[in-house]
């Protein structure tokens, strides 16, 4: 993690400064916390004098991959995912093989007229690996999995029938998996999932993307999910069973018993196939990933950070309003009685007319807080509650290419 230093000198120039660099295990809050926590400590800086900060990496929507992962099956079919990827694409020859039966593909579907064409179609020429790409790569993994499945399955069969692979036995477990319901209705199901949470996740990251769209996506993300929960389990059931049927992949029938090959068939409880993926496997996911997405844009941070758009500096502070910035500030009623609202009314009348009349900030993307250091407390507090929101609250981790700037001037 690479650490830059923003801030305004006296003569009202915005400056940049090269910290230094921090390793972190990965990007959660806590890892990211603990680091410049090590990098402030080793430079000798001062955590009190931090009043903004901002993150940029790679997507933290991979905490719903995680959460997605507490289930036992979808933790070993993502597993299996990553194997056939690595096995697959071991070597710049399996790759060329891959190529090489794919394009033999393409050309037999289309001469049997029942492939898709067009502009921008059909030019996928090898399974993306886990972090290939910047937004959900997980997502991007499944579907090049399911658009080259018959070629994946005729690249896995030549390394077997070659026989001269370290990687033998993973082809062989590999084929027999991918060859199963159970694979495909978990490659199936979590395309779904990771479909609903990806333009969510994309946009989080983009640094032109301001709150009040994201948050219109998270609501629209809750929407979908909740609507896949009510109505759409029987619509991806025959989906799966058709996508079995074209490649020659048993489907079981759904009112007979189920036993999970990771439990003893003695004390493992007597379910149906239908229950096992629509209960444990379907209903479960999708309830796990409503509750993160709730954890982190409940409907206290969802208008905490609504209110925060006020303070966008783009096109001349348009988005400015002091109607929510009071809104805000009666969140924090230590901070703020009912004297100093009527007063900070005044202030922020000031506070916005000179902000639009100063051109150091026009460029910048984010939440843009200029403070006096003579005059107007009340904008302070403003200030303090601001960073306390944006630092604490669990939805500022995902909210990574947003960046809040608190700048300090001689005077207004």
């Amino acid at each position: 993690m690479a650490v830059v230093f923003r801030y305004v000198d006296k003569s009202g120039d915005v400056i940049e400064r090269f910290v230094g660099i921090q390793h972190v295990s990965d990007t959660t809050s806590n890892s990211l916390k603990e680091a410049i926590d090590t990098l402030f400590a080793r430079e000798e800086l001062s955590i009190s004098m931090l009043r903004g900060q901002g993150y940029d990496g790679a997507s933290n929507m991979k905490a719903l991959v995680a959460v997605a992962k507490g289930n036992t099956d979808i933790a070993t079919f993502f597993t299996s995912c990553n194997s056939l990827v690595n096995i697959v694409g071991a070597s710049c020859k399996r790759r060329d093989i891959l190529r090489d039966q794919l394009q033999k593909d393409v050309t037999e579907a289309l001469e049997k007229d029942t492939f898709p064409t067009g502009r921008g179609l059909n030019q996928e020429t090898c399974l993306k690996r886990p972090g290939d790409t910047r937004w959900n790569s997980h997502y991007g993994t499944l579907l090049s999995i399911i658009s080259m499945f018959k070629s994946v399955v005729k690249v896995l069969k030549f390394i077997i029938d070659d026989g001269s692979t370290d990687n033998l036995g993973e082809a062989n477990r590999s084929l027999r998996e991918i060859q199963s319901f159970e694979f495909v209705f978990h490659l199936f199901f979590m395309r779904s999932i990771l479909g609903a949470t990806n333009d969510l996740s994309q946009a989080l990251q983009r640094k032109d993307q301001d709150i009040e769209n994201a948050m219109t996506l998270v609501k629209v993300c809750k929407d979908q999910l909740q609507h896949m929960r009510e109505n759409a389990f029987e619509a991806l059931l025959d989906q799966v069973s058709s996508f079995c049927a074209k490649h020659d992949i048993l489907v079981p029938n759904m009112d007979d018993a189920y036993v999970a090959q990771w439990r003893s068939h003695r004390r493992a409880p007597i379910i149906t196939h239908l229950h096992h993926y629509r209960v444990d496997i379907f209903i479960q996911i999708i309830e796990w990933q409503l509750a993160e997405l709730n954890r982190h844009f409940s409907e206290v941070n969802t208008e905490l950070l609504l209110c925060l758009t006020c303070l966008s500096p783009d096109d001349s502070f348009i988005a400015f309003d002091k109607q929510n910035l009071l809104r805000f500030a009666e969140f924090y009623p230590q901070d703020f009685n009912s004297r100093d609202l009527l007063a900070l009314e005044d202030q922020l009348e000031i506070y916005i007319t000179h902000m639009r009349t100063m051109t150091d900030f026009s460029q910048l993307k984010g939440i843009v807080i200029v403070l006096s250091l003579c005059g107007f407390g009340l904008i302070g507090k403003i200030e303090g509650c601001f960073v306390k929101a944006f630092g604490r609250m669990d939805a500022a981790y995902f909210l990574q290419g947003y960046y809040l700037y608190v700048y300090f001037c001689d005077g207004l």
